[in-house]
This record gives C-alpha cells, structure tokens and sequence, in this order.
C-alpha cells in the first residue's frame, strides 16, 4: 500500500459485541479503518454526525433505537451515507422498510465475508 492511498472509514452498528468485533476484523484487514462501534441506533445517529464514514454496517433490531429508525434519522441529513443493512432471517419486511428509507444495501446473517465485502467494496467505489 502506498502512504498516500485513500483508505475508507467504517462505522459499525450491532447491539452484540461478537457481531461488532468480527465485523470490524473483516474490514481491518480487508484495509477499511473502523472509526467507530455502535451498540444502538441512537448512537450510531450521534456517531454518524461527528464521526460522516464512507460506510456504515447497521444491525436492524437493536434496543434504544432500531438501525432502521437511525437510517430514518441519517439519510435526511446525510443523503449520500452509504448503509448496509445486517438483518436475521425472517426480517424481509423491515429490510424493504430499511431499503425504502435509505440503506443502499442488505445482508442477511450468518453471511459470508466476502458477500460483505463486495457490497462494501462497490459501494465505498463510489467515493472515488
């Protein structure tokens, strides 16, 4: 890698600290900087703000705040963030809900890494 190589930033949302930290190794290694976890929507919202990633991994059921409330708070305010929806089986229709509301993207768990990696692959591409 060159040391002037632009590298993307991740912001990942899971209530599950498993789900947060395997998450965040797949990209450390597929070269993304994790800027920031999130245990609820209403953090991710509040880190979102300060923290503007090129991606954010969103889980869709979590307490305080639902990922898909937070991608009803962000994307009015940041129309170009780039979410990626992490959902269990079963959750069709909150993706639909997620999907109409903003995400770009969704992935259903227990998901293969390299799945995650292309859409966030293609979707940080946009960047450039």
């Amino acid at each position: 890698m060159e040391g002037d190589e632009y590298v993307p930033t991740v912001l990942v949302v899971d209530d599950t600290l498993f789900m947060r930290v395997t998450i965040s190794n797949m990209f450390n290694e597929w070269g993304y900087e994790v800027v920031g976890n999130a245990v609820n929507g209403k953090e991710a919202v509040e880190m979102y703000r300060e923290l503007q990633p090129d991606l954010v991994t969103m889980d869709v059921t979590m307490p305080v705040m639902t990922g898909i409330a937070a991608v009803k708070r962000i994307i009015p305010e940041f129309p170009k963030a780039k979410i990626v929806m992490i959902t269990a089986l079963g959750q069709q229709k909150l993706i639909v809900e997620a999907l109409e509301s903003g995400a770009k993207d969704f992935i259903t768990k227990p998901f293969e890494p390299e799945r995650l990696r292309a859409i966030a692959d293609q979707l940080v591409g946009q960047n450039c």
